[in-house]
């Protein structure tokens, strides 16, 4: 059974056990191996919940495919009480967004609800969900707000890492209103490094 290649029942406190099974039920499409860890985080038991999510998110950074049919189990993560489950179930959508974002598109409005509610890491997720769907021109008009959103309320800690990771799919008609945005934060900045950081992405836009 798979909870026994779980780092938690194997009395491991490290996350070595969960990453090199992800690897193995990747090298053989072991699509019953999935269907058990979705049932795991679904369970009651804390431990094997947060071992299935990593297991899980693992897989989908090797082959999002294989993580593709389970969409509706990961949204209903986002409501977990359990944070780990919860931004868990945010990064196995990004993973997931890298190639099918037309399907993630349309639960846009329940991603941006878990930001509200989630952790740092929800919303490094939730940008990088957003960073995958702006390679969709159609979405753009719809993407780009939500972007700005993001950066502007965003903890000033997270700001540099955020704009550095949006700055390459900039084009020249969205440019004037990211700088603004950044400029207008600038001052929020003690630390002098990631001050820096965010004035090299100003430059850049022009």
């Amino acid at each position: 059974m798979i909870k026994t290649r779980l780092a938690s029942t194997l009395g491991r406190r490290d996350e070595e056990p969960n990453i090199i099974l992800a690897r193995e039920i990747v090298q053989s499409n072991d699509q019953q191996s999935i269907t058990d860890l979705i049932q795991l985080i679904q369970s009651k038991h804390k431990e094997l919940q947060n071992d299935s999510i990593k297991v899980l998110y693992e897989i989908g950074e090797l082959q999002p495919a294989l993580l593709q049919p389970y969409i509706a189990e990961f949204l209903l993560g986002l409501k977990s009480k359990n944070n780990r489950l919860q931004w868990g179930s945010m990064t196995a959508l990004r993973t997931i967004s890298a190639v099918y974002g037309q399907e993630i598109f349309c639960y846009i409005p329940e991603l941006s609800h878990a930001v509200a509610d989630g952790s740092v890491i929800t919303r490094d997720n939730f940008i990088g969900i957003l960073n995958n769907l702006f390679t969709f021109p159609e979405h753009r008009d719809i993407i780009f707000p939500l972007l700005l959103e993001q950066l502007q309320h965003c903890p000033s800690n997270q700001l540099p890492m955020y704009a550095e990771a949006v700055l390459p799919k900039i084009d020249k008609n969205e440019a004037p209103s990211l700088r603004s945005l950044l400029v207008q934060r600038l001052d929020e900045f003690d630390k002098e490094s990631k001050r820096k950081r965010l004035e090299r992405v100003i430059k850049k836009l022009g």
